[in-house]
C-alpha cells in the first residue's frame, strides 16, 4: 500500500481525534474569551494567556489529527487565506519596518488564519455552530447592554467597557451590525422568556448603534437590517413579526434624528464637516488617508509597505481606516486579491448550503445561513470605513460559512429514535467514519 507524504495529508486529511469534543470545547473556550474578555474584570487575570493556552491545544490537537487517518479537504476559503498569509510573509522584507511586519503577521494575522482553520475544520454539527454563534452575538449584546446602563462615554460617544474590540466605539458599532442578524435568529427561535430577553438585547443593539455616533456602523446596521426585512420578512414570510421589530428601530431612529445633534452627524456622511456634527474634519481626513493608501498600491504593487507598516506612510501613526485600501497599502495587489478572493469564497459557501436539500427542509440551518448572510453584507461596507484586517471576527465569519458547507454536505444517517427520525443530533463516530464533500 503506496504510503501518502506529509504535505499531501496536512492540505486532506484530519483525524477523528481533531473533531472530538475536548477539541471543540478548547475553540469554544478561545472564541468565549476573545469576545468577553474576563481579564479586563478580574484582577490578575490578564497575567494569564488563557486565550493563547486554548488556542494552542486546539491547534495542537489538530495538528495531531493531521497526522490521523480521517479525510477531510482544506476549504478553498481557508486556502486563500494561507496564501495570503505567505503573501505577507513575503513583504517583510521589503517592508518599511521589518520587526513591525514581523509582529503584525506572526502576532495577529497567523492567529486568525489558524481560528478560521479550526473553525472549518472541527465544528461539524449545527448544534457546535450554534453555540459559538451565541457566544459571539451574547457578548456583543451584554457589552453595549453594560455600556449603555454604565453611561461608558467619551466625547458624548458610547465606548465598551472592554478594552478589546468592543472598545472603540466605530469598532463597537461595527460589530453590532454584523451580530445584529444572528440575535434577531434567536429571537425568533426563543419562546417566552427568552424571546423578551432577545427582544431587549436587540432594542438595546439599536439604541447602541446611535449613541457610538459612529456613520459606518450605522451605514452597515442598515444594510445589514435591510438584508434581514428581505431574508426573514418576505423571503421567510414572517411579515407580521419581522415588520413588528423594523416598525420599532426605525421609530427609534426617526426619534433619534430629532435631536439636531444626531442628524447633523449622519448628514455629514454626505456633507462633511458641517456645524454640529462633531466631525472634526474626519471625513476628509479620510479619504485623504484612502487616496494615499491607492498612491501607495500603485507604488509598491506586488509587496506593499508591509503589514502594519502604513502608519509609516502617513507618518501619523493613523490607519488607513479602510481595510481594502490597508491592505493592498501593506501587502500589496496580491494580498487585495487573495482578501477579496477569501470573501468571495464565503458568499460561494452560502451559496452551496442555499442550493442544498437539507436548507429548503432544515428551518434553524435556513436561519443561521440568511443571519450569515446578512452579516457578511454588512461586514462588506463596514470594511470600508475601518481597519479590520488584523481583527479575528472576520476570519470567524468565514470559518463559520465553510462549517455550514460541512454540515449540510454530511449524509445523514436513518437513525431512530422513539419512532422518530433523529436529524439535529448526529454521532460524533457515524459523521467521521464518512468522508464530505470539501466547503469553498
Amino acid at each position: 500500500m503506496q504510503r501518502r507524504g506529509w504535505p499531501a495529508r496536512a492540505q486532506s486529511m484530519v483525524s477523528t481525534q481533531a473533531r472530538r469534543p475536548l477539541v471543540y470545547g478548547a475553540l469554544a473556550a478561545f472564541v468565549w474569551l476573545y469576545y468577553y474578555r474576563p481579564e479586563d474584570f478580574i484582577p490578575g487575570l490578564s497575567y494569564i494567556p488563557m486565550a493563547k493556552i486554548t488556542g494552542i491545544f486546539a491547534i495542537l490537537a489538530l495538528v495531531a489529527g493531521l497526522m490521523g487517518g480521517g479525510k477531510v479537504k482544506v476549504p478553498r476559503s481557508v486556502l486563500f487565506l494561507w496564501l495570503l498569509l505567505l503573501q505577507m510573509l513575503m513583504c517583510i522584507p521589503t517592508a518599511l519596518w521589518m520587526g513591525g511586519a514581523l509582529s503584525a503577521v506572526t502576532d495577529k494575522f497567523l492567529k486568525a488564519v489558524v481560528i478560521a482553520t479550526l473553525v472549518s475544520l472541527v465544528v461539524v454539527t449545527l448544534g457546535e455552530l450554534r453555540k459559538l454563534l451565541w457566544i459571539q452575538v451574547s457578548a456583543v449584546a451584554l457589552v453595549v447592554f453594560v455600556s449603555i446602563l454604565l453611561r461608558h462615554t467619551k466625547n458624548d460617544r458610547l465606548h465598551g467597557v472592554q478594552l478589546g474590540i468592543l472598545e472603540n466605539p466605530n469598532d463597537l458599532a461595527i460589530n453590532i451590525a454584523i451580530s445584529f442578524p444572528l440575535g434577531l435568529t434567536f429571537m425568533l427561535q426563543a419562546k417566552g422568556l427568552k424571546k423578551v430577553i432577545w427582544c431587549v438585547a436587540l432594542l438595546f443593539m439599536a439604541v447602541g448603534i446611535v449613541l457610538t455616533y459612529s456613520r459606518s456602523g450605522l451605514l452597515a446596521f442598515i444594510l445589514s437590517l435591510a438584508v434581514c426585512v428581505w431574508e426573514y420578512g418576505i423571503k421567510g414570510k414572517r411579515k407580521a413579526l419581522v415588520a413588528t421589530v423594523v416598525v420599532t428601530l426605525f421609530v427609534g431612529l426617526g426619534l433619534a434624528l430629532t435631536s439636531s445633534h444626531y442628524r447633523a452627524r449622519v448628514e455629514s456622511i454626505a456633507l462633511g464637516n458641517i456645524e454640529g456634527s462633531g466631525d472634526k474634519g474626519s471625513l476628509e481626513a479620510r479619504k485623504e488617508l484612502l487616496k494615499k493608501a491607492l498612491t501607495t498600491t500603485l507604488h509598491h504593487p506586488l509587496f506593499g509597505v508591509g503589514a502594519g507598516c502604513f502608519v509609516l506612510v502617513d507618518k501619523g501613526w493613523v490607519v488607513a481606516h479602510n481595510t481594502y485600501g490597508e491592505l493592498g497599502a501593506e501587502s500589496g495587489i496580491p494580498g487585495l486579491t487573495l482578501f477579496l478572493l477569501t470573501i468571495w469564497a464565503a458568499f460561494k459557501n452560502i451559496a452551496q448550503v442555499r442550493r442544498s436539500p437539507r436548507y429548503q427542509e432544515d428551518a434553524e440551518l435556513k436561519l443561521y445561513t440568511q443571519a450569515l448572510w446578512a452579516c457578511l453584507v454588512a461586514y462588506l461596507i463596514g470594511a470600508a470605513f475601518a481597519s479590520t484586517e488584523f481583527n479575528l471576527y472576520p476570519y470567524l465569519m468565514v470559518g463559520y460559512t465553510c462549517a455550514m458547507a460541512r454540515i449540510v454536505t454530511q449524509p445523514l444517517p436513518n437513525l431512530q429514535r422513539n419512532g422518530e427520525r433523529s436529524v439535529h443530533k448526529v454521532p460524533y463516530d457515524w459523521i467521521l467514519g464518512h468522508r464530505t464533500t470539501p466547503a469553498r
